[in-house]
Protein backbone atom coordinates (compact mmCIF):
# COMPACT_ATOMS: atom_id res chain seq x y z
CA UNK A 1 0.00 0.00 0.00
CA UNK A 2 1.48 3.33 -1.06
CA UNK A 3 0.67 6.02 1.51
CA UNK A 4 -0.06 9.41 -0.03
CA UNK A 5 -1.28 12.82 1.10
CA UNK A 6 -3.88 14.91 -0.70
CA UNK A 7 -2.63 17.63 -3.08
CA UNK A 8 -4.39 20.52 -1.33
CA UNK A 9 -5.54 22.30 -4.49
CA UNK A 10 -6.35 26.01 -4.16
CA UNK A 11 -9.30 27.04 -2.05
CA UNK A 12 -11.90 28.76 -4.20
CA UNK A 13 -11.38 26.28 -7.06
CA UNK A 14 -14.71 25.71 -8.85
CA UNK A 15 -16.39 22.31 -8.67
CA UNK A 16 -15.36 20.19 -11.67
CA UNK A 17 -18.34 18.95 -13.66
CA UNK A 18 -19.11 15.24 -13.43
CA UNK A 19 -21.76 12.71 -14.37
CA UNK A 20 -21.20 9.21 -12.99
CA UNK A 21 -23.32 6.11 -12.36
CA UNK A 22 -24.27 5.20 -8.80
CA UNK A 23 -23.14 1.63 -8.08
CA UNK A 24 -26.26 0.95 -6.01
CA UNK A 25 -29.11 2.39 -8.11
CA UNK A 26 -27.43 2.52 -11.52
CA UNK A 27 -28.73 6.05 -12.08
CA UNK A 28 -26.37 8.75 -13.26
CA UNK A 29 -25.65 11.49 -10.73
CA UNK A 30 -24.31 14.75 -12.13
CA UNK A 31 -22.85 17.86 -10.59
CA UNK A 32 -25.69 19.78 -12.26
CA UNK A 33 -28.30 17.70 -10.43
CA UNK A 34 -26.73 18.74 -7.10
CA UNK A 35 -26.67 22.47 -7.81
CA UNK A 36 -29.32 23.48 -5.27
CA UNK A 37 -27.69 21.99 -2.16
CA UNK A 38 -26.22 24.58 0.26
CA UNK A 39 -22.98 22.55 0.47
CA UNK A 40 -21.53 19.57 -1.38
CA UNK A 41 -18.93 17.06 -0.21
CA UNK A 42 -17.21 14.93 -2.84
CA UNK A 43 -15.32 12.09 -1.15
CA UNK A 44 -12.95 9.86 -3.08
CA UNK A 45 -13.18 6.49 -1.35
CA UNK A 46 -12.69 2.83 -2.19
CA UNK A 47 -13.52 -0.48 -0.57
CA UNK A 48 -10.11 -2.03 0.00
CA UNK A 49 -8.05 0.84 1.47
CA UNK A 50 -7.34 0.39 5.22
CA UNK A 51 -7.51 4.18 5.72
CA UNK A 52 -11.04 4.27 4.29
CA UNK A 53 -12.08 1.12 6.14
CA UNK A 54 -10.86 2.78 9.34
CA UNK A 55 -13.26 5.76 8.96
CA UNK A 56 -16.10 4.13 6.99
CA UNK A 57 -18.61 3.76 9.84
CA UNK A 58 -17.88 7.24 11.21
CA UNK A 59 -18.03 8.79 7.75
CA UNK A 60 -21.42 7.20 7.03
CA UNK A 61 -22.74 8.45 10.38
CA UNK A 62 -21.38 11.94 9.59
CA UNK A 63 -23.04 11.93 6.15
CA UNK A 64 -26.37 10.82 7.61
CA UNK A 65 -26.23 13.44 10.37
CA UNK A 66 -25.22 16.34 8.11
CA UNK A 67 -27.69 15.47 5.35
CA UNK A 68 -30.42 16.68 7.71
CA UNK A 69 -28.59 20.02 7.89
CA UNK A 70 -28.35 20.44 4.10
CA UNK A 71 -25.01 18.86 3.22
CA UNK A 72 -25.13 16.74 0.10
CA UNK A 73 -22.53 13.96 0.00
CA UNK A 74 -21.37 11.88 -2.93
CA UNK A 75 -18.64 9.26 -2.75
CA UNK A 76 -16.55 8.42 -5.81
CA UNK A 77 -14.43 5.33 -6.44
CA UNK A 78 -11.91 5.80 -9.23
CA UNK A 79 -9.61 2.83 -8.71
CA UNK A 80 -8.55 0.48 -11.52
CA UNK A 81 -10.90 -2.45 -10.93
CA UNK A 82 -8.91 -4.75 -13.22
CA UNK A 83 -6.10 -4.59 -10.67
CA UNK A 84 -8.38 -4.16 -7.61
CA UNK A 85 -11.59 -6.15 -8.26
CA UNK A 86 -12.78 -5.56 -4.67
CA UNK A 87 -13.38 -1.94 -5.76
CA UNK A 88 -15.66 -2.90 -8.69
CA UNK A 89 -19.28 -1.65 -8.79
CA UNK A 90 -20.89 -4.87 -7.45
CA UNK A 91 -18.59 -4.72 -4.41
CA UNK A 92 -19.24 -0.98 -4.07
CA UNK A 93 -22.99 -1.67 -4.01
CA UNK A 94 -22.54 -4.42 -1.44
CA UNK A 95 -20.55 -2.26 0.99
CA UNK A 96 -22.90 0.70 0.51
CA UNK A 97 -25.85 -1.50 1.44
CA UNK A 98 -24.02 -3.17 4.33
CA UNK A 99 -22.91 0.14 5.86
CA UNK A 100 -26.18 1.97 5.14
CA UNK A 101 -24.95 4.67 2.76
CA UNK A 102 -27.55 7.44 2.48
CA UNK A 103 -25.53 8.96 -0.39
CA UNK A 104 -24.58 7.78 -3.87
CA UNK A 105 -21.39 5.75 -4.36
CA UNK A 106 -20.31 6.74 -7.87
CA UNK A 107 -18.04 4.74 -10.15
CA UNK A 108 -15.44 6.72 -12.13
CA UNK A 109 -14.41 4.02 -14.61
CA UNK A 110 -12.51 6.39 -16.93
CA UNK A 111 -10.76 8.09 -13.99
CA UNK A 112 -11.55 11.44 -15.65
CA UNK A 113 -13.28 12.75 -12.54
CA UNK A 114 -10.33 11.86 -10.29
CA UNK A 115 -8.06 13.68 -12.75
CA UNK A 116 -10.33 16.75 -12.78
CA UNK A 117 -10.29 16.93 -8.97
CA UNK A 118 -6.57 16.11 -8.82
CA UNK A 119 -7.47 13.37 -6.35
CA UNK A 120 -4.48 11.37 -5.23
CA UNK A 121 -5.48 9.24 -2.24
CA UNK A 122 -8.36 7.53 -0.50
CA UNK A 123 -9.91 9.14 1.38
CA UNK A 124 -9.59 12.48 -0.46
CA UNK A 125 -12.25 14.97 0.62
CA UNK A 126 -13.48 18.12 -1.18
CA UNK A 127 -16.09 20.37 0.44
CA UNK A 128 -17.75 23.00 -1.76
CA UNK A 129 -19.90 25.93 -0.66
CA UNK A 130 -23.25 27.01 -2.12
CA UNK A 131 -21.45 28.79 -4.99
CA UNK A 132 -19.60 25.50 -5.66
CA UNK A 133 -16.22 26.92 -4.73
CA UNK A 134 -13.81 24.73 -2.79
CA UNK A 135 -13.97 25.65 0.90
CA UNK A 136 -12.17 22.68 2.45
CA UNK A 137 -9.84 19.95 1.30
CA UNK A 138 -8.19 17.87 3.92
CA UNK A 139 -8.44 15.11 6.44
CA UNK A 140 -11.55 13.65 8.04
CA UNK A 141 -9.69 13.81 11.35
CA UNK A 142 -6.31 12.84 12.79
CA UNK A 143 -7.20 9.17 13.24
CA UNK A 144 -5.25 6.58 11.25
CA UNK A 145 -5.32 2.78 11.32
CA UNK A 146 -1.95 2.80 13.11
CA UNK A 147 -2.66 5.33 15.87
CA UNK A 148 -4.92 5.43 18.90
CA UNK A 149 -6.72 8.66 17.92
CA UNK A 150 -10.50 8.09 17.92
CA UNK A 151 -12.45 8.48 14.68
CA UNK A 152 -14.58 11.61 15.24
CA UNK A 153 -14.52 13.53 11.96
CA UNK A 154 -13.61 16.66 13.92
CA UNK A 155 -11.84 18.40 11.01
CA UNK A 156 -14.55 17.74 8.44
CA UNK A 157 -17.32 18.51 10.94
CA UNK A 158 -15.81 21.92 11.72
CA UNK A 159 -15.47 22.66 8.01
CA UNK A 160 -19.05 21.57 7.26
CA UNK A 161 -20.39 23.60 10.18
CA UNK A 162 -18.66 26.71 8.84
CA UNK A 163 -19.76 26.23 5.24
CA UNK A 164 -23.36 25.51 6.20
CA UNK A 165 -23.35 28.70 8.31
CA UNK A 166 -22.00 30.71 5.36
CA UNK A 167 -18.59 31.28 6.98
CA UNK A 168 -15.06 30.61 5.78
CA UNK A 169 -13.44 27.52 7.21
CA UNK A 170 -11.13 28.64 10.02
CA UNK A 171 -7.74 27.25 10.88
CA UNK A 172 -5.17 25.18 9.10
CA UNK A 173 -6.41 22.53 6.71
CA UNK A 174 -4.40 19.33 7.16
CA UNK A 175 -3.97 17.06 4.13
CA UNK A 176 -5.80 13.77 4.08
CA UNK A 177 -3.59 10.69 4.25
CA UNK A 178 -4.44 7.37 2.70
CA UNK A 179 -3.76 4.81 0.02
CA UNK A 180 -2.71 6.07 -3.38
CA UNK A 181 -5.40 6.10 -6.03
CA UNK A 182 -4.96 3.00 -8.19
CA UNK A 183 -4.45 4.43 -11.68
CA UNK A 184 -4.75 2.52 -14.91
CA UNK A 185 -1.35 2.31 -16.61
CA UNK A 186 -2.34 4.81 -19.33
CA UNK A 187 -4.12 7.25 -16.96
CA UNK A 188 -1.65 7.99 -14.17
CA UNK A 189 -0.85 11.71 -14.10
CA UNK A 190 2.75 12.79 -13.56
CA UNK A 191 1.80 14.28 -10.17
CA UNK A 192 0.45 10.95 -8.86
Amino acid sequence: MARRSSRMIALGTPLPAFALPDAVSGRVVSSDSLASAPALLVAFLCNHCPYVQHIFAGFVAFANEYAARGLTVVAVSSNDVAAYPEDAPPEMAAIAKRLGFSFPYLYDESQEVALAFEAICTPDLYLFDAARRLAYRGQYDGSRPSNAVPVTGVDLRAAADAVLAGRAVAGEQVPSVGCSLKWKADRAPEWA
